[in-house]
């Protein structure tokens, strides 16, 4: 059975996949090496080929945030008496003894 015409021309477009293929094709990730390796099992950096990329200029930019600025941050976080935030020890036990009532 062959498809239409027009469902080849759409297939050609596509990305191959891994059951459209031989035995030898493997996909990737993209990604691709950014130095080499030594012989002792080191990595080697080779800076020319590590991706960079330039910021545009930022000067008079008008574009605005995803998120409004009306928004208020949700309660009860960041409200902590001492410099350990949630991990202290005196707010769990004070937590606790809220929550339980009992020593």
């Amino acid at each position: 059975m062959q498809p239409t015409q027009a469902l080849q021309r759409s297939i050609k477009r596509m990305t191959l996949t891994t059951k459209q293929t031989g035995k030898g094709f493997y996909k990737g990730t993209g990604s691709g090496s950014m130095g080499r390796h030594t012989k002792w099992g080191g990595y080697t950096v080779d800076y020319s080929k590590v991706r960079t990329y330039v910021a545009p200029d930022l000067e008079d930019f008008d574009l605005t945030p995803f998120v409004t600025k009306r928004v208020t941050p949700p309660s009860g976080r960041g409200n902590f008496p001492d410099k350990l935030g949630p991990l202290s020890g005196k707010l769990y036990l004070e937590k606790w003894k809220a929550e339980n009532g009992q020593d």
